[in-house]
């Protein structure tokens, strides 16, 4: 259990996240992600760092129930925080980062494709928001990367799930594959990219960086402002405590 590096392939390294039994991730498995993901692209062998998970999906978003037993801010502070940093950790890889997505990706792991430089899918994937089911606000900045603007709203009002090939469509997945065949996918990709000279990808991942349109930090950030004023005014509680209340879904940690 816990944030793995392995490196299958010459010039490739794999991050794999594994928190039983949804990876919903708790505040220290967050910075360990982002650790983890700094040393791979910062190693000058590693060209592309793929991001995978094991279990039944890819991330669940943040442990609610941690949340829940902290009786002070400490936890939701350190979600905050962690996550921010696990993001930006993706966003600021020196090398391209390929998601490998399979089941579902929420809440946080939105946060964590949508700061990626690409995303392979498996063909039960689903990706999505609930942050309004959870007392949460946030990775909206991060679903934008991901479906038009009208379509993120529509999603993140309703608590919806978009599957992996519709966001193929919007071209915001590179593939879709069978679930047997998403490791081999991703890991395709990434060895096209790995094949570039070393010197000159990390100069594109900086340029790429350097224009694109939104800052991601920050405007996560302002997010984020909103967030801790849902807890701070009672509403993230309200609605927190009705979490567990219902059947429990993959989604449910």
């Amino acid at each position: 259990m816990g944030v793995s590096t392995s490196v299958p392939d010459e010039g490739v390294a794999v991050v794999t996240v594994d928190f039983p039994p949804v990876n919903a991730l708790p505040v220290r498995g967050w910075y360990d992600l982002a650790a983890a993901v700094r040393a791979a692209g910062a190693d000058p062998k590693v060209r592309c760092v793929v991001l995978a998970a094991g279990g039944r999906g890819f991330n669940a978003g943040v442990d609610i129930k941690e949340i829940q037993r902290s009786a002070g801010p400490e936890a939701i502070l350190g979600a905050n925080r962690g996550c921010a940093e696990a993001f930006a950790a993706v966003y600021d890889c020196e090398v391209p980062v390929v998601a490998a997505v399979h089941g579902f990706c929420l809440g946080g792991g939105v946060g964590l494709v949508g700061n990626a430089d690409a995303i392979v899918a498996s063909d039960d994937a689903v990706f999505g928001l609930p942050e309004l089911d959870r007392g949460a606000l946030g990775a909206a900045t991060h679903l934008a990367r991901l479906v038009p603007q009208h379509l993120m709203r529509t999603l993140y009002y309703t608590s919806r799930t978009v599957t992996a090939a519709e966001l193929h469509r919007h071209g915001s997945v590179w593939e879709v594959v069978p679930r047997a065949r998403l490791h081999g996918a991703a890991l395709g990709l990434a060895g096209e990219i790995a094949a570039k000279d070393g010197q000159l990808i990390r100069l594109a991942k900086a340029a790429i960086n350097g224009i694109d349109p939104v800052d991601v930090r920050r405007a996560y950030r302002f997010e984020q402002g909103f967030t801790f004023e849902a807890n701070l005014s009672g509403a993230a509680d309200r609605v927190r405590d009705t979490f567990g209340t219902k059947p429990a879904t993959h989604e449910e940690s």
